[in-house]
């Protein structure tokens, strides 16, 4: 199984939340941001891993997907 571009888009915003602290969200800008990441946040949103359509906060489903994803991160990027 591989991972579809889509897939390792909404990864990758996953990967820019915080973790230590609950009050700290994101916000992509449609004005400026790449639009292959305006749109793996707007799936994310619509799929009820974040609460707004440009990022927001980490719903309980996002923040675990989100501990996972970082999770992965590290762990294929330690030697």
């Amino acid at each position: 199984m591989s991972y579809s571009s889509e897939q390792l888009d909404e990864l990758a915003i996953l990967a820019l939340y915080n973790l230590t602290t609950s009050q700290e969200g994101i916000k992509v800008h449609s004005k400026t941001a790449e639009p292959n990441a305006i749109a793996a946040t707007e799936r994310l949103f619509s799929r009820g891993f974040v609460t707004r359509i440009d990022g927001g906060y980490l719903t309980d489903l996002g923040r675990e997907a989100a501990e996972h994803a970082q999770v992965l991160s590290t762990l294929l990027a330690s030697d």
